[in-house]
Order: C-alpha cells, then sequence, then structure tokens
C-alpha cells in the first residue's frame, strides 16, 4: 500500500494540516482502523470507494466525503482496489472557509456534495479523474486560495487550538481561556461552532495523539510515556487510550503500516 503526506504552500499553511494520499493497487478486501487524531478532512476517492462502520452498522461511502471530528476509533473496508486523496485541515479551518457548523458533523462521515455541492461542483470530475495526484493537489492549492478573500477568521478559536497544540493539551480549559482572554463559556462555544468539541474533549484527542509521536521518536518505557503525556497515572493512561483505539497500549503495533498509524504520523513531503 502506498501512502504519501504533502505539505500545502505557505499561502495555506494556516488552513490546512497536510494533503495526502492512500492507494491500494491489491483487490483483497481488508478491514483498517481509524483513530481520532483532531483534524477534519475533505476525501475523495478516484477508484473504488469504501465501506463504513462508525455507528455499529456498515455502510457504502460516496467518492467525495466530509469528515468531521470524531470521538472514538471506526472501522473502513475497501470494496476493490482503492486511490484517494485527502485534505486534512487544520482543526477550525472548515467552519473559516465554508462558514459550517462543526457541530452538525461531529461523529459523521458525509458526501461533501450535499453540504457544499455548489462549491465543489466544479472540481469535483478533477479529483476522481485518473490524473496524477500532484495535479490533484495543484487544483486543491488554486482551489482553496480562491477562498481566503471570502473566508471568516476567528482570532480567538485558532489562538487557542496553538496553545493547546504548543502546550501538548497539558492547560487546563480556565488556562487556556485566561491566556486568549475570554469567559470559558465563550471558548465552550467557539469549540462547538468551528470544531465540533468541547475544548476539554478535544484537548484529550491531542493528548492522546502525542502518545504516538513520543513513541515514534524515543524509546521510552509506559511508565514515563504517561508522565510526558499529561495523563495522572498508569492506569489512567492506559483506559485513555483503551476508549480512542480499542486496545491496549502494550499490545497495540505502532510500527504497523495501516491508516491509523500513517495518519497520526507527521512526516510529510513537500511538491
Amino acid at each position: 500500500m502506498f501512502y504519501e503526506r504533502i505539505i500545502p504552500p505557505p499561502s495555506l499553511a494556516s488552513l490546512i494540516e497536510c494533503y495526502w494520499v492512500i492507494e491500494n493497487d491489491s483487490p483483497t478486501i481488508q478491514q483498517q482502523k481509524i483513530i481520532p487524531d483532531g483534524f477534519p478532512e475533505i476525501i475523495f476517492h478516484y477508484r473504488a470507494p469504501y465501506r463504513i462502520n462508525i455507528s455499529g452498522n456498515w455502510e457504502n461511502q460516496s467518492q467525495q466525503l466530509l469528515a468531521g471530528q470524531i470521538r472514538n476509533h471506526f472501522l473502513l473496508e475497501n470494496t476493490g482496489v482503492s486511490g484517494m486523496i485527502g485534505i486534512k485541515f487544520k482543526p477550525y479551518a472548515l467552519s473559516e472557509l465554508f462558514y459550517l457548523e462543526m457541530s452538525e458533523f461531529t461523529d459523521k462521515v458525509v458526501n461533501l456534495l450535499d453540504v457544499l455541492p455548489e462549491e465543489f461542483e466544479g472540481i469535483y470530475s478533477k479529483m476522481v479523474s485518473n490524473s496524477s495526484y500532484t495535479f490533484k493537489v495543484e487544483v486543491l492549492n488554486s482551489f482553496l486560495e480562491s477562498y481566503l478573500h471570502s473566508m471568516s477568521k476567528s482570532d480567538k478559536i485558532e489562538q487557542a487550538v496553538n496553545l493547546i497544540f504548543e502546550t501538548k493539551a497539558t492547560l487546563t480549559i480556565s488556562e487556556i481561556a485566561k491566556k486568549i482572554n475570554i469567559s470559558e463559556r465563550q471558548l465552550e462555544r467557539l469549540f462547538k461552532r468551528y470544531i465540533g468539541l468541547s475544548p476539554k474533549f478535544y484537548c484529550r484527542i491531542i493528548r492522546f495523539a502525542y502518545i504516538f509521536e513520543l513513541v515514534q521518536k524515543e524509546n521510552i518505557e509506559w511508565s514515563e510515556l504517561a508522565q510526558h503525556t499529561g495523563f495522572y497515572d498508569q492506569s489512567h493512561f492506559i483506559k485513555n487510550f483503551k476508549e480512542f483505539t480499542g486496545e491496549d497500549p502494550t499490545k497495540y503495533f505502532f510500527n504497523e503500516e495501516n491508516m491509523a498509524n500513517f495518519f497520526l504520523k507527521k512526516e510529510i513531503k513537500t511538491l
């Protein structure tokens, strides 16, 4: 299976975490687990689409998708030879660019053209064509840059999210609100609209994702890992890990080549 992460141009760096591409030339049906990482996405399937099980039932996906924040792991299953390109947005960016109320998409992966039909109708055919992924990224860059002049920025939500990432989600909600000079109630409202989760739950996701960053970079004991990632003790760390992945951390295959590990890695490519 081919995996690639691509850095956006400087003009879009404040809105896009990365582009990503996954291709698999084997038609063999294989289940993949997707784990929360804190970023909403827009995804285009240019080969056979996937099936998804996010609420206990398997459903066929469309070729174009909008994925909101998820609070738990879910399963995907290919229906044949697969190829897809995705835009991993900054947590607040979909709301800023397209005026979406992100709480409406929490724990949902929906048909993009049901949500933003006029906006994406013009580039949809290019995204699902057989053209190269480098061409698709260029199309997406031009398309998204055209929305920069009309977007509705929120400095406060951006400041709050940046603080969470800079501190590895170790600040309390009251500390975050105080640092950006708003009330906790205002912070809750901003997170509901722009991200779709409470700030407390969002911090849990980012603190969890930091586990993968540490595991990949360092030879570290589980007890130290719990301390470095801001958990009270090892049992609290294990409980949190199981809630997001469904697995015990000592039995999780961090180096296995799969979608979950790919999405939680940070290696990127510049075109």
